[in-house]
């Protein structure tokens, strides 16, 4: 009974008289009530560029004209069923960038690789026609 007063009295001479009651049962032998606090989600970014743009049929077109092809070194082939799979200028949305070649295993015998390009779309600007296998 004693140590009840004396935790009573310690809490008010302490100015803590006003503790919510779901902390209040902890002092006084009574259940814990866990609180959730969760922050806010963060705000949303919305990025705009004017190119590209798609058409209707999702061409995605490129105002600006690529870089003249970029002059890669070929390492040594891997083997006899590699074919090199040149490498191409890629748009994205600020500026071209170069993605590397890299060898790449024929799907098939005599299978010839068709490098990526961009090509100019009716007079709009240029769009990517990806490298496929023939």
């Amino acid at each position: 009974m004693k140590t009840k007063h004396a935790i009573l009295l310690s809490v008010a001479v302490l100015g803590m008289a006003a503790i919510p009651t779901a902390h209040a049962g902890f002092f006084f032998g009574g259940p814990r009530v866990a609180i959730v606090v969760q922050a806010p989600p963060p705000p949303a970014v919305v990025v705009t560029a004017p190119a590209p743009y798609p058409m209707p049929d999702n061409t995605v077109v490129v105002v600006s004209q690529p870089p003249a092809p970029y002059a890669e070194v070929i390492p040594a082939s891997p083997g006899a069923a590699y074919v090199w799979l040149g490498g191409y200028w890629n748009w994205n949305n600020a500026r071209w960038v170069w993605v590397r070649g890299h060898w790449g295993a024929r799907p098939y015998a005599h299978a010839a690789w068709v490098t990526g390009h961009w090509d100019n779309y009716h007079g709009r600007g240029y769009h990517f026609v990806a490298g496929h296998w023939r």
